[in-house]
């Protein structure tokens, strides 16, 4: 019998249950992986390295947003932040202590943004503060349902996300108002938006660091590009798996 990798997958609270969550646990496991849910109430105060142990992959997924005095700043008037304390306090450590650990990870829209945080980058607060179109880059306000696509990205060519889905244009789904500001070190600008939003971030040093500002998990029915992508991250979980053997 073959044995799955673990992957662990962060939620809020409660978030297990939910059927948006659901989504992300359908799309690990058609791509072979075994979830193991991170709940930020149930794992507060819990060691980073504890955590980690016996998983071999993580997927940081989607919610609300990170507090700005994580990345330095006030919040900005009119900005609309809406915060979570209990995911900051267990997935900012959690990102670090696995990207440290080689771990391979998936950061999936606030997932991605928690990749950065975490790694000392920073974030736009409001996308719509900068004069972007909010229907744009969040597409329930246009009145498209959750895997339709909101608009292309452009994929840049020699990155891992690239050997993923492929390089140029790539249709996505959008949910978001804030994005990645400031670069973290070590990290590569792999996807962007044609009004130059940051749409995808990797760590080129990892074997397998990304973090996308769509939701892959939403499309893998309809786009085999993005299950392509759940497949990559579940491999590189499996060879994390066979290394650890």
């Amino acid at each position: 019998m073959t044995v799955r990798p673990r992957i662990g997958i962060t939620t809020t609270s409660g978030g297990a249950a939910r059927p948006d969550y659901r989504a992300y646990a359908a799309a690990v496991e058609a791509a072979g992986g075994e979830v193991v849910w991170l709940d930020p109430e149930i794992l507060a105060g819990t060691d980073p390295q504890e955590i980690l142990r016996g998983l071999d992959g993580v997927l940081l997924s989607g919610g609300v947003d990170i507090d700005p005095r994580e990345f330095g700043e006030a919040e900005l008037p009119g900005a609309g932040v809406t915060i979570d304390p209990q995911r900051d306090a267990l997935e900012l450590p959690l990102a670090r202590a696995a990207v440290a650990a080689d771990l391979p990870v998936f950061g999936i829209c606030r997932g991605v943004q928690t990749l950065a945080v975490a790694a000392g980058g920073s974030l736009h607060q409001d996308l719509a503060l900068l004069g972007h179109d909010r229907t744009t880059h969040h597409q329930r306000e246009a009145g498209k349902d959750d895997a339709a696509v909101a608009h292309p990205v452009h994929v840049s060519p020699g990155t891992r996300l690239a050997v993923a889905v492929g390089d140029g244009e790539r249709p996505v789904n959008s949910f978001h108002h804030q994005a990645v500001r400031d670069v973290p070190p070590g990290f590569v600008v792999a996807a962007r938006s044609s009004d130059g939003v940051v749409e995808a971030l990797e760590d080129s040093r990892r074997p397998f660091v990304i973090g996308v500002q769509w939701h892959p998990e939403r499309m893998v029915d309809r786009h085999p590009s993005q299950r392509r992508l759940f497949a990559a991250f579940v491999e590189a979980a499996r060879a994390r798996l066979r290394e650890r053997a």
